[in-house]
């Protein structure tokens, strides 16, 4: 029966309601540090967008990141991948209050949907943020889509990651530690990797390495063993 109860819409949206005003006090009151913020100014310069990629770990973290990178670029709504699952329907209601909208869908089942969807928004300009690992991993382990989209549509990819020196570790796939307010916390943009029309296998080690150092440099930068 609980589980159950867990499941009902109702206690969906008053859990996600609550988690995104955790998330918001937790934004407040960190000590934020930018690493490769240039990056972005560079990366948006020359391509009107990019796509953000982060390993699936980083979720509670990258809405922080969205919102200074929207006060820094002067961007609108942000939109990100996630699964159709009813996991990606929760952290969609928990992020719609930073300016981040939800783009449904999954390998099995609209993910073809999905990729043009993040096509068209990446021609109207618009920022896309991916979990190449989510929503199920395994962890680290990166699908083809990220290096994908970025061939097809010209954009950069720009490996993205964050920490927080308080954290609950998670029992999960993806070992998320659950950020707690009153910490240092530090963001990181690696440099921007520019994927050829026809190079998109070749590319995705690099956008994984890129992912992989840009958490390295978040651990090293709190103070954190490598993950």
């Amino acid at each position: 029966m609980l589980r159950r109860l867990t499941r009902h819409p109702t206690f969906q949206a008053c859990a996600a309601h609550l988690l995104g005003l955790y998330l918001a006090l937790v934004y407040r009151t960190t000590r934020w540090r930018l690493i490769g913020g240039e990056h972005i100014d560079a990366a948006f310069a020359a391509h009107g967008t990019v796509i953000a990629a982060f390993w699936h770990e980083n979720l509670p973290v990258m809405p922080k990141l969205w919102k200074l990178g929207q006060a820094r670029a002067g961007l609108g709504t942000g939109h990100v991948l996630v699964s159709r699952h009813r996991d990606g329907r929760f952290i969609g209601a928990v992020v719609n209050r930073f300016d981040l909208t939800m783009v449904h869908a999954s390998s099995s089942k609209g993910g073809a949907a999905g990729m043009l969807a993040l096509m068209r928004l990446l021609r109207g300009g618009a920022f896309v943020g991916i979990t190449p690992d989510g929503p199920r991993g395994p962890r680290r382990q990166a699908a083809p889509g990220v290096a994908q989209l970025a061939a097809m549509s010209g954009k950069p990819v720009l490996p993205v990651a964050g920490r927080s020196s308080r954290g609950i570790a998670l029992r999960s796939w993806d070992r998320m530690v659950i950020p707690l307010p009153f910490a240092r916390g530090v963001l990181v943009v690696g440099a921007p990797i520019l994927v050829p029309r026809d190079g998109a296998e070749a590319a995705l080690p690099l956008v994984s390495a890129g992912m992989d150092a840009a958490c390295d440099a978040a651990d090293a930068a709190i103070g954190l063993p490598r993950a």
